[in-house]
């Protein structure tokens, strides 16, 4: 949400006035919330803004017993504002509300002389409709140092997200630190060079790539994420997308071997073997990813796993035939059951992607549904919760129009207009399995974004209009949104975002001379259609 919508309503109580007068109180739950609200007032608007139990004129922080833990009311006149939330996340989004209504100068970082910190008077009600409004975002593909992620964080806040789905391995790279696993990082975390365009003869571009967190950067980036209210959920990719990991540890890999971290994009054929001792270090690894990451769910992946190797290797027919495995689908399905066991032993559930439909799935697995919607109905109707990600809609890796100019195009074009029409909850479920439908997610995937200032310009403004979406309840039309995301540029612009213009990329935006795979909708629709086809109701 950007901005208070039909929900709000102005008043006649004149104009509320942040100035030396002001001061901030809190019920003594939201005070962490009113401490960060005083950190992001003072410095544009050089205000001391102190925390006190009382006083005449305030943004005052009160806990309503009537409201969800994410819902507030805001309202604010000449005397003051007030903010009744029904938990801290409630009292955070209330806060996002009031800096909504003040001018944009407030969100740059260092005192700016000559404005008027005046808010109109209005009343606001407001809660989300969803409990899951995410991004997923690569930093495999592209690592993206741990300051540019918090940063991120912040522009998640700012929209009203609450969930971080970080890919953090893949075929290109691994990018969080396993302490009894060290080479995962020594080795995994660099490639030699990556492939300058989307094509798939694309050239090299000679230049070596690489990072990744260690444990405190983790640990820092969960608790600052905490403090927005944003839930980091990780994913660690098996049992395909393992190259990094295979060229760390080759006895994960099948049939022997040592590749180096893949220097491509694309499904790679590489894959794990389904050895036992496999099974024992990816535990291991999980332990350590369940003990940096609190939170409820951890991503294994499950998607595009080819069966090549497994199909050619003697030992993994020998396996299959121990194991009653009929096909080779049926190994991903047993491997990602015993992760999924050693999860829910830890109190934790699995989330993985709709490629695990095609086969028996864990209970209590929550399914991101990506190749369209299938995914979504199904998961929902065999009562798995459920994440809607459709790439046509919400992948903002996705070319953003027809313009021979836009940055490596891929796929079909998704505007903001496409991305803010997002209805995570598919037609055709009974009430009883729309409830499965958690919410949804936009997904940035970073083959093609090797800079944080080109994950802005893929990513906004189009995650705002997904946030939106996500957040808010009843009919939503665009042409009311458009205008509102005119004055909400104003915002990003102070935040330093360099998003895409409407008028079309900015020439150091674009990228001359380097080939993009774009495809019409009706070439995506047949693709998706034969991927979806091995899903079962």
């Amino acid at each position: 949400m950007l901005l208070p919508r039909p929900t709000s309503v102005r008043t006649d109580d004149g104009v509320f006035l942040l100035d030396a007068s002001t001061a901030i109180t809190a019920a003594p739950e939201l005070r962490p919330t009113a401490r960060w609200l005083q950190s992001v007032l003072r410095p544009s608007t050089g205000l001391d803004l102190p925390l006190l139990p009382e006083a005449r004129h305030t943004i005052d922080l009160r806990t309503g017993s009537d409201l969800g833990p994410e819902a507030y009311r805001l309202r604010t006149t000449a005397d003051g504002v007030v903010i009744e939330a029904g938990g801290p996340a409630g009292a955070f989004y209330g806060c996002q509300s009031l800096l909504q209504l003040l001018p944009a100068e407030v969100y740059r970082r260092s005192e700016v002389t000559g404005v008027r910190w005046a808010a109109p008077a209005v009343c606001v009600e407001d809660a989300p409709r969803f409990a899951w409004r995410g991004t997923m975002l690569d930093v495999a593909r592209h690592f993206m140092p741990k300051h540019d992620v918090l940063r991120f964080l912040d522009l998640m806040a700012m929209h009203r997200l609450n969930t971080l789905h970080l890919h953090l391995t893949d075929d290109q790279g691994w990018r969080v630190e396993i302490l009894r696993r060290p080479r995962l990082t020594e080795v995994g975390a660099w490639r030699r060079e990556s492939p300058l365009g989307a094509s798939p003869d694309a050239p090299g571009d000679g230049r070596p790539h690489g990072g990744y967190y260690t444990q405190d950067d983790i640990r820092e980036i969960v608790a600052y994420a905490a403090r927005r209210h944003i839930t980091v959920v990780p994913e660690i990719d098996v049992p395909g997308h393992s190259q990094a990991a295979i060229a760390a540890y080759p006895e994960l890999g099948v049939g022997g071997g040592q590749p180096e971290a893949w220097t491509r994009w694309g499904v790679n054929s590489h894959v794990l073997n389904m050895e036992e001792s496999t099974v024992d270090f990816y535990r291991d690894v999980l332990d350590e990813i369940m003990d940096l990451f609190p939170g409820p769910v951890v991503g294994v992946g499950g998607d595009e796993c080819p069966t090549t190797e497994w199909s050619q290797d003697p030992r993994t027919q020998e396996l299959m035939r121990e194991r009653g495995l009929r096909h080779e689908n049926e190994l991903r399905s047993w491997f990602v059951r015993r992760l999924g066991s050693h999860v829910t032993s830890r109190g934790r559930r699995l989330l993985g992607w709709d490629d695990l439909l095609e086969d028996e799935v864990p209970e209590g697995t929550v399914v991101a549904s990506w190749r369209g919607m299938t995914g979504a109905v199904t998961a929902a109707r065999r009562g798995l919760q459920v994440i809607a990600c459709p790439d046509d809609q919400v992948y903002l890796d996705y070319r953003q129009s027809d313009r021979s100019d836009e940055p490596i195009p891929v796929a079909v074009p998704i505007t903001v207009e496409t991305a803010y029409g997002f209805e995570p909850v598919p037609p055709g479920l009974t009430d009883e399995q729309r409830a499965h439908v958690l919410g949804g997610q936009a997904n940035i995937w970073t083959e093609h974004m090797d800079s944080p200032r080109t994950v802005d310009y893929f990513a906004f403004p189009r995650l705002c209009a997904v946030a939106e979406s996500l957040w808010s309840t009843g009919e939503r039309r665009y042409e009311e949104f458009r205008v509102r995301l005119d004055h909400h540029l104003a915002r990003l612009d102070a935040v330093g975002v360099e998003y895409r213009r409407e008028a079309g990329p900015l020439p150091w935006q674009t990228r001359p001379g380097i080939e993009g795979r774009p495809t019409t909708p009706a070439e995506r629709e047949s693709f998706i259609d034969v991927l979806v086809a091995g899903i079962t109701s």
